[in-house]
């Protein structure tokens, strides 16, 4: 069968790539069209490929504004470009700005649309869920609290588990001994506090001063910043340069995880990566000081973390405001090193987490339904 799949993110780009292996094993005849990134280019061929990701990251209303002509021109070419395919189903992960408009779409042409990884509509913009029960023929979720959210609005999804927990198994398998690990990143032998400042240049730009500021009070530490490949290193040394506790390693987002001891995270999936690999961590995230005002007009949840939203209550330190108070930042992540009297109810928290979410093999079960379904 063929297949078109359609990601804008790098986290989806992971997930797709996984999908895809897991669709190829169960039907070897699958045909794949995509736009996504380097790793489903893996599974695929290149010259599977409309678009790269990184072509068609927006994010935020200002930059989405000045990109309108070209987004709507990637709609239009994707739309073609599924019309010469002519694919049994088009997958949507994520992204739905994008993706939704592509599921309108494609119903009034009479294709099958299966949308994998569901948007947060539980969090934000809950009238997505609409289009939604509308568009979609087949919904997948990979966070069990969903399966009630999801019922109560006329959709029944489907729950194979998180392809978190895969990835996550596949870099424990491949971990380089701690001393190799410091040695190939210019890295002391000081114990490590991962900074995961987000994979887009507005989040590393917000956050990334603030974890700054934090470290410079633990001389006694190292920081890792745990870069990304696609964005100029030039952004990083910007904040870093000067801190001589402070380093940044490049696409070993979850090797620098292992070997730390603690985290400061951003929202969204690295949260969850976070816990899931057993690293206590606190979140920051900086926002403009009106969103402080507005917060309960639009955001439908009392949680930015996915540790916390599938816990419900705050299982992490969420430190979300304009201007953070660095001393009391450095004392919640003081409680959480090493001897801190948070560390053990927290790492007790990710257990409960880790059980909830599921084991390995999501990625192959979610693949599994979606071509017997389609079957």
């Amino acid at each position: 069968m063929k297949y078109y799949v359609i990601v804008g993110e790098p986290s989806g780009d992971l997930h797709g790539s996984k999908l895809m292996r897991g669709i190829a094993a169960v039907d070897p005849k699958a045909e794949f069209r995509f736009t996504g990134g380097d790793r489903m280019a893996e599974v695929a061929g290149r010259e599977a490929m409309l678009y790269h990701y990184t072509q068609m990251s927006f994010f935020g209303f200002v930059q989405v504004a000045m990109n309108l002509r070209t987004i709507f021109r990637q709609i239009d070419d994707v739309k073609a470009d599924i019309e010469r395919f002519s694919p049994d189903v088009i997958i949507l992960i994520d992204y739905p700005a994008f993706n939704l408009r592509i599921a309108k779409w494609a119903k009034a042409k009479g294709i099958k649309v299966y949308y994998y990884i569901a948007p947060k509509v539980w969090a934000w913009k809950e009238r997505r869920v609409k289009a939604l029960r509308k568009y979609v023929d087949s919904l997948y979720t990979i966070f069990p609290f969903e399966t009630d959210y999801f019922r109560g609005h006329g959709i029944e999804p489907t729950f194979c588990g998180n392809p978190l927990v895969d990835d996550i198994a596949e870099c424990r398998k491949l971990l380089p001994q701690r001393n190799i690990f410091l040695a190939e990143n210019n890295l002391d032998k000081r114990p490590i506090v991962a900074l995961l400042a987000g994979s887009r240049r507005s989040e590393i730009k917000a956050n990334l001063p603030d974890m700054v500021k934090i470290a410079r009070r633990f001389p006694e530490l190292q920081f890792v910043v745990t870069a990304v490949g696609w964005i100029e290193r030039e952004l990083y040394e910007g904040y870093i340069s000067d801190v001589e506790n402070v380093r940044y390693v490049v696409d070993r987002t979850q090797q620098t995880l292992a070997m730390a001891e603690a985290a400061i995270v951003t929202s969204g999936t690295a949260t969850l990566e976070t816990a899931l690999m057993g690293i206590p961590e606190i979140v920051i995230y900086h926002v403009p000081w009106i969103y402080e005002k507005l917060k309960p007009y639009f955001l439908r949840i009392p949680y930015i973390s996915l540790v916390n939203i599938n816990l419900g209550r705050e299982a992490v330190r969420e430190l979300v405001c304009a201007n953070l108070d660095i001393d009391y930042a450095a004392d919640e992540l003081r409680s959480i090193l090493k001897g801190g009297a948070q560390r053990e109810r927290m790492l007790r928290d990710f257990d409960q987490l880790r059980e909830m979410i599921g084991g390995e093999g999501a990625s192959d079960r979610f693949a599994h339904d979606i071509v017997k379904s389609l079957q």
